[in-house]
């Protein structure tokens, strides 16, 4: 329970004072800072409800007049209110926020997952190839060196495509137990996570790379 500053009623933890509507800023998870079920599928049209409706009541401009320590609660509130916006807005961030949440993380090293080393060789390969190539012989305006490099990126967006797909499911596994989850859900969470971490980082290494071959 926390006790408002400003008219001293005793509640459950909250952003703003149920009855005063004064800012608290307690220190809540990312779901309860938006007063949201701790669900991992979430309706995008009740999110952004609650961030706009909470942020127009959070916002210093309405505690402008307002004792220094409400002032500082405000500013404290706004900055949850954002981050916790941000956080549960996309899918990946939830999930990477879910695992702390749940005392879990992923691997911090940089090893390519088994199941993608194929494709990230080639990608590579082929990335290496690009950046080599001298010739600027085009079929149909494509340049021939970036062929390959572009259909390897189709591929790559297809692949995150379905893990997005895989997501969304390994949400909808975690919302439906009631007990505590079992290691194998989060182990299957944090796979599709790292696979899409990893194509991400791909799909930017190679669209530089086109970028720089349009430009030369």
């Amino acid at each position: 329970m926390v006790r408002c500053p400003s008219c001293a009623r005793l509640q459950e933890p909250r952003l703003i004072c149920s009855e005063c509507a004064a800012p608290l800023a307690c220190n809540l998870d990312c779901f309860a800072a938006l007063g949201l079920a701790r669900k991992l599928q979430i309706d995008q049209r009740l999110l952004e409800q609650a961030y706009h409706d909470l942020g127009r009541r959070l916002h210093p401009d309405r505690f402008a007049n307002a004792p220094a320590k409400l002032r500082d609660l405000s500013l404290r509130a706004t900055a949850l209110l954002t981050r916790a916006y941000r956080t549960l807005r996309e899918p990946v961030n939830r999930g990477l926020y879910w695992l702390e949440l749940n005392g879990r993380k992923l691997a911090e090293n940089n090893q390519v997952p088994a199941e993608l080393a194929a494709i990230v060789f080639a990608a590579q390969e082929e990335l290496s190839e690009l950046r080599a190539a001298g010739s600027r012989y085009e079929v149909e305006g494509v340049a021939v060196e970036a062929m390959a490099v572009i259909e390897r990126q189709g591929q790559v967006m297809r692949m995150l495509e379905g893990l997005a797909g895989e997501l969304e499911a390994n949400f909808m596994a975690f919302d439906r137990i009631e007990a505590q989850p079992s290691e194998e859900l989060f182990n299957e969470l944090k796979r599709i996570l790292s696979a899409m971490a990893y194509l991400t980082t791909l799909t930017r290494d190679i669209a530089k790379a086109l970028d720089r071959r349009a430009a030369a």
